[in-house]
């Protein structure tokens, strides 16, 4: 019975159904364009990093500041911050060898420099990594000439747009073998390595500045940084012979006269044979042989599970070896972390229209109400119980809410369809980026369609509170008199 009169009372009104449905439908059109938009940068965004750079989670030195990749999550001090070591890396990689859902580890010793390579000079991030876990890591990461870096091998990979601004400027495309010479400055010194180029690569779907980055052993990198590595030395019985003798008796002068001293002994010892046979006999080990946790990173890909609940999980087994666990917006930093506030943004305008447009509704609403005071009073005469009158006006609204919604759902459906088809071609290098192509293509997600038609049912819901308590208020004899 109830839907019955709602219905006749929508009919009825035409003119008041016509402008809350209107409304309704506006804003649930641009609540879900403007989703549908956010929603397919940040899956880009997503699988821009996941699969080429971040993984799901990465582990990072604890503290006040929140580290990405290349550097700290707070530019105004970027340039002033250098990036942690990790402490306790083995216990580290132990926790995360056991934890369940891990599908993948390995790590990674980030720094910056300036690269020289065929008369051509520009900064590079330089991401020196654990070849032999790496690419396997990351299906997102394309060779495109030459090999992969291998592991325990020095040498370096530059990205097909490197290369091919490379090609423009000189005329030549760089040759697998070409030096690439890299200068890093720290604090009063510069540090010089050169490596060659191994291989040009391509990242599937590249983010912002993810074409900036040399892909290189991480002996390189720790050199360029000055990360003093944690590795070990055996030392020979002859070479430890010095740390007995006394300092007068190294460097003190026989006595005059030519007499034997108690200092012979170690003349003896001490002389430029003898410290050539101790170097040539207990050689201080390349950099490359050295093991231990001089890691800025470690990057975990998830096989599966919930990466929230894996991160709070990781962070309570790992605090105390002064370490947490971050998800891959944190790791990807600005441009991943932009999106999120630009998605935060834009809802929080399409509320504050949301808002208004709930306020006009009520207005029109409480119109309505005292237009049909007879009516109402009428039923309250006759017996109509106050959730009766609340059930009617609530029906009378909601009815109008769900058709708005689905006509302002299907409306954006037709939009994104149109937009699709129209094969929008993108120039802007960072647009390109965050929609993951060239050519403008907005997903469709069914669940968001879903949501926004409950968001069309929750505005008329609240907007009818006010007005059915009004309604609630009209007395029978008053209104019947009113007439």
């Amino acid at each position: 019975m109830v839907f019955f009169l709602a219905f006749r009372n929508i009919t009825r009104n035409k003119k008041n159904s016509f402008i809350i449905a209107l409304l309704i439908a506006v804003i649930t059109f641009l609540f879900f364009i403007g989703n549908s938009v956010t929603g397919n940068v940040n899956r880009s965004l997503r699988l821009a990093y996941i699969e080429s750079l971040t993984g799901d989670i990465v582990i990072q030195r604890a503290g006040d500041i929140t580290m990405n990749l290349f550097g700290a999550n707070t530019p105004i001090i970027d340039g002033f911050f250098d990036i942690p070591v990790l402490p306790a890396f083995e216990a580290v990689m132990e926790i995360l060898a056991d934890r369940p859902g891990v599908g993948g580890i390995t790590s990674q010793v980030s720094g910056k420099a300036v690269l020289d390579m065929m008369g051509v000079r520009e900064g590079v991030l330089l991401s020196g990594i654990d070849a032999a876990t790496y690419f396997d890591l990351f299906p997102g990461i394309v060779l495109e000439e030459g090999r992969f870096l291998r592991d325990g091998e020095q040498g370096a990979m530059i990205t097909l747009e490197r290369a091919r601004r490379i090609e423009a400027w000189t005329g030549k495309f760089p040759a697998i073998g070409t030096p690439m010479l890299l200068t890093a400055g720290r604090e009063m010194s510069v540090r010089i390595r050169e490596v060659p180029l191994v291989g040009i690569f391509r990242y599937q779907n590249p983010g912002r500045f993810m074409n900036e980055i040399v892909i290189i052993d991480p002996q390189t990198v720790r050199a360029l940084n000055a990360i003093q590595l944690a590795g070990s030395v055996d030392v020979g019985e002859d070479a430890t012979l010095l740390l007995g003798l006394d300092f007068d008796d190294i460097f003190g002068a026989p006595e005059i006269g030519g007499g034997e001293t108690s200092g012979s002994t170690a003349d003896e010892k001490f002389s430029a044979e003898f410290l050539l046979q101790a170097f040539l006999e207990n050689p201080v080990p390349p950099a490359g042989d050295e093991t231990g946790g001089d890691w800025n990173f470690i990057i975990v890909r998830l096989a599966r599970g919930n990466s929230a609940a894996v991160i709070a999980s990781l962070n309570r087994a790992l605090a105390p070896y002064g370490v947490m666990a971050v998800n891959w917006r944190v790791a990807a930093g600005g441009s991943a972390i932009m999106m999120l506030l630009i998605q935060a943004l834009y809802n929080a305008g399409i509320f504050l229209v949301s808002i208004a447009g709930i306020i006009t509704v009520i207005n029109i609403l409480l119109i309505a109400v005292f237009r049909r005071a007879r009516e109402i009073g009428t039923l309250r005469a006759i017996g109509a119980s106050d959730g009766y009158i609340r059930s009617l006006i609530l029906f009378e609204n909601i009815i109008v809410a769900l058709f708005a919604g689905a006509v302002g759902v299907a409306g954006g459906v037709l939009f994104l369809r149109w937009v699709n088809g129209m094969d929008f071609h993108i120039d802007n290098n960072l647009v390109v980026s965050l929609l993951g192509g060239q050519v403008l293509r907005i997903e469709f997600f069914p669940s968001l369609a879903v949501f926004s038609f409950f968001i069309a049912a929750a505005l008329a819901f609240v907007a009818s509170l006010y007005p059915v308590q009004a309604a609630l208020k009209i007395e029978p004899i008053a209104a019947v008199r009113r007439g």
